[in-house]
């Protein structure tokens, strides 16, 4: 079954105005955006959606002074229909950009698409470490974090905090293991256990009953969306809370996890690229406007989403509307002269971020709601372990 295709109304303008575009340069650019939109992880990819529309919105419906065509599709959390829905964009959509795959394994079974036909690929979420290092590839831009970078950060608190042992859950695919490695790298004591579980798993008692058996003194987990959900419930749920500390990446204790679990998130304490309370102009103004668009406060992922708009409106304000011209393109998307919500980054040789992580802890905020709150910087211009390898310069 091929995703459904969604073409956002909001974001195209008149022809006559789009006939007034600069000499050479194209009447509109084209966005396909690919995400998980169904099933128990879809508040990921909405999140994502949500934001990039924002800032298409935001921009008078373009981006980079053109018309934008955002054309949104679901993936249905398969690696088979992220692919279809894809070469759609790519070869008969003849999209300019590709973007919003939340998960790792879809989007490396899609991006091949786009990178044999030249398409940029701005990732808002998914950076696997293959692609940071020895296959790293022109076409592909990174406008979140690269996949160890939580881990890596989350490990070093848990250093700091002086954990003798932690024990650790992740799902079986390759973001799950770049979670755990990255982990493992900045984490000095011992790892009581490494789990893998079924990606898309929701029942953990299994896992529940070997940490009780087992007994860390604290616990990480990589389990984004209806995943992480299902894990803090039941973790929180049989009592385990008590008697040992829950560690997690940033997007496993973000608002959609607060929303579905409630005051048991309160004390939480997390590792994060972004929050909402970080204070800079293009931050307040995001975190206003998501709030007032969609009655939510938004989470990391919308963060991302809403950066890759940004990032895609500034390198097509910088080549002056000729999306035509790739290579300009890239050089203009390397530059990333835009103003990010995470304050100032700017991106390695292989196009990932070189950016700040932060600590954070679930706590109310002045109107009682649960939200991240920065309570520290864990690492300052940390880029990614994979960069030497990249041939690119």
């Amino acid at each position: 079954m091929k995703a459904r295709t969604i073409v956002s109304t909001a974001a195209l303008v008149a022809a006559a105005l789009a006939g007034a575009a600069p000499a050479q340069a194209a009447d509109k650019v084209k966005i396909g955006l690919v995400s998980t939109l169904s099933g128990p992880s879809s508040a990921l990819g909405v999140d994502i959606r949500d934001a990039f529309l924002l800032a298409v919105k935001m921009n008078g419906g373009k981006l980079g002074g053109l018309p934008a065509e955002v054309l949104v599709g679901d993936d249905q959390f398969k690696p088979d229909v992220g692919r279809q829905v894809a070469e759609k964009y790519v070869k008969l959509d003849k999209v300019n950009f590709l973007t919003g795959f939340v998960f790792s394994n879809i989007m490396l079974a899609s991006v091949p698409v786009a990178f044999e036909a030249k398409t940029i690929y701005v990732s808002p979420n998914a950076a696997p470490s293959p692609l940071a290092g020895k296959q790293c590839n022109p076409y592909f831009f990174v406008a979140s974090w690269p996949n160890d970078a939580y881990h890596e950060a989350a490990g070093q608190h848990a250093t700091d905090k002086g954990y003798k042992s932690v024990y650790l859950i992740a799902p079986n695919y390759q973001a799950g293991k770049d979670s755990l490695e990255g982990f493992k790298r900045f984490y000095k004591g011992k790892v009581a256990n490494e789990v893998y579980t079924q990606l898309g798993q929701l029942d953990y008692s299994a896992e529940l009953a070997q940490l009780r058996a087992t007994k860390p003194e604290a616990v990480y987990i990589f389990l984004p969306g209806g995943m992480g959900i299902n894990f803090i419930k039941q973790f929180v749920g049989a009592g385990l809370s008590k008697d040992m500390q829950l560690i997690t990446p940033g997007f496993s204790s973000d608002q959609d996890i607060i929303r579905a679990v409630g005051d048991s998130m309160l004390g939480t304490v997390d590792a994060a690229h972004w929050a909402l309370d970080l204070d800079n102009a293009a931050n307040r103004k995001f975190v206003a406007a998501f709030e007032k668009e969609y009655g939510r406060l938004p989470s990391v992922y919308a963060s991302q989403g809403y950066d890759a708009a940004q990032m895609i409106d500034a390198a097509v304000r910088d080549v002056k509307g000729k999306v035509e011209n790739v290579e300009a393109l890239r050089t203009a998307l390397k530059a990333a002269r835009f103003a990010s919500v995470r304050g100032g980054f700017r991106l390695n040789r292989n196009q990932y971020p070189i950016q700040n992580y932060y600590l954070r802890v679930v706590a109310k905020d002045s109107q009682g709601r649960l939200v991240n709150k920065t309570i520290g910087t864990i690492f300052k211009d940390r880029g990614d372990a994979y960069v030497q390898d990249c041939p690119m310069k």
